[in-house]
This record gives structure tokens, sequence and C-alpha cells, in this order.
């Protein structure tokens, strides 16, 4: 008789995610042990309650998500869960911190859908925060060209070490866009623009973008008006506007909520899997087919 399917969530926000808990019931979980608060100081023993209530044919039953709002922090929690398991006792898990895995995942495959990445220009506006970071990762990882923009160039600065140190052959441009001056530059000749700015956010002008005639697909990932592509509406789901292809934040939601559940859903194949943003992302192109 197989054993009931139980998450353990660690979420470093002081209540833990209502969001995540919802998916991973949608996706089949039986149990989720929700655990708010986290810090990697309290994490081994919260492992070691997942690993050693069950025989070792039975841990691929149990796995671990590691959420919250802050990405840095789920990072560190995530390496204290690898750090505590050892031989076979293990259990699968998965960082998806701030959504920043499986957005980031659905924002490069929606790119991915209408163009080759390879050798193309991407310009990736808010670039430093945690979903903009991971997309322009993935972007690198495909071959892209990529410009990280940030207000500060020390921060796009700091982007481009972070991702060249675990893809050496990326092409990276770090470009400040602080003010509306530095914009045309950085649209310059790209063919992918993707917008991962914070709420309420306009990065870029409806007449900015229309002007940038060697455009191909822009992708907004703000919900919240003013959204972060001035003329791209939140539903759109590869709507022509001025010569290209738009995509609004719900029009990437759909397939990060696939993306979401199918690697929850995976988790339960084994107790080994280890699902972060490369995985997820592979996982991505398995949906898509």
């Amino acid at each position: 008789m197989s054993k009931a399917k139980i998450l353990v969530c660690l979420d470093t926000d002081p209540q833990p995610s209502v969001f995540d808990g919802v998916v991973a019931v949608d996706a089949g979980v039986d149990q989720l042990f929700r655990h708010g608060g986290v810090t990697p100081e309290v994490v081994r023993n919260l492992v070691y309650g997942a690993i050693f209530t069950r025989g070792i044919e039975d841990l691929q039953s149990t796995a671990v998500f590691v959420g919250g709002s802050n990405v840095t922090a789920g990072e560190a929690v995530m390496a204290e869960v690898q750090d505590a398991f050892f031989g076979p006792m293990r259990t699968s898990v998965m960082l998806d911190s701030n959504g920043a895995n499986t957005t980031a995942a659905a924002t490069v495959l929606a790119a991915r859908r209408h163009v080759s990445l390879r050798g193309l220009q991407a310009t990736v506006l808010a670039a430093t925060g945690s979903v903009g970071k991971r997309v322009v990762r993935l972007l690198a990882e495909e071959g892209a060209s990529v410009r990280v923009c940030s207000r500060k160039l020390e921060a796009a600065e700091q982007t481009c070490k972070e991702v060249k140190a675990v893809v050496a052959d990326a092409h990276l441009q770090p470009l400040e866009t602080s003010n509306p001056q530095a914009m045309p530059a950085a649209l310059e000749g790209t063919q992918v623009l993707v917008a991962s700015g914070p709420p309420a956010v306009e990065l870029a002008s409806a007449e900015l973008r229309a002007e940038c005639s060697s455009l191909e697909v822009a992708l907004d990932l703000n919900a919240v008006p003013p959204l972060g592509l001035g003329g791209v509406e939140v539903q759109d789901h590869a709507v022509q506007r001025d010569g290209h292809l738009c995509y609004g934040a719900l029009g990437v939601g759909g397939t990060k909520m696939k993306i979401h559940k199918a690697a929850v859903a995976r988790l339960f194949d084994g107790n080994d899997q280890v699902l972060d943003a490369l995985e997820i992302y592979a996982l991505g192109k398995e949906l898509e087919g």
C-alpha cells in the first residue's frame, strides 16, 4: 500500500504561503506540513523529522518545498536541506521562493516558442531581482546575448558576475537604466524584451517599445498597473501589438502554474530529485513537447 504524499513546506516568511499550499494540493499532495519563519539554523531537525520517520523505500512519498518571498533566504535554507541528507536518507527538494524559478522558466519558454534564442539579442529590465536574475541565466544558458539592466550599474555588474560564475560562456552586458534617456540604447537591436520589475512601475513606455523595430517578443511580468511595458495588457498571450508579440503577466502565468504543479508532482517520482532553476526549466521544456 502506497504511503500518503507529504510535502514539508519550509517558508522563510513568518506565515507559510497560501499560494504554494493551494498549488501543492492541486498537484496531488495528500498532506502539507507547513513551517513559517524558517532559518538555516532550524532546518536540520526539520529534515531529520522528515527522513527518519519512514523507511528508505517510502522516502519518495515525502518531499521538501522551500518557499517564501526572499530568494536569498530560500537559497540558504535549500543549501541546509541538502546538507542534512546523507546516503539514502534523503527526500526530493524544490526551491521556488517568490515563484522565481517557475516564473523565469515560463518567461523564457514563452519567448522560445517564437524565436531561436541562440545568438539572439535580449534585454532584461530590472534584471537584478529574483526573477530577473533567473531569466538572465536561462537566456544565457540558451546562448542569447543579454543586456542586464538596472537602476544601478553596480547591481547590474553583480548580476553579470553571478551568472557568469555558473554560465562560463555567457554573453552579458550590464547597463544602467535609471533615466529615460538610457532606455533607447538598452533596446537598440533587441529581439526579446523582458520587464521583470516591481509592481506598478513602468520601465519602458508604449512609444519606446513601438519604436523598437527589431523587437519580436515583449514579455511583461508585472500584473499591477501601471504595467512594466506600456501598451501591453496583463492578459496578453502572444498578442500582436506594434508589430511584435506581447505577453502580460497572466499570459505568462498560465505556463508558470503548469510548471509549478508538474514540478511538485515530479518530487514524488523518487527521493533524489533536486529542482532548482535549470531543472525546473528543463521540466518546462518537457511540458512544451
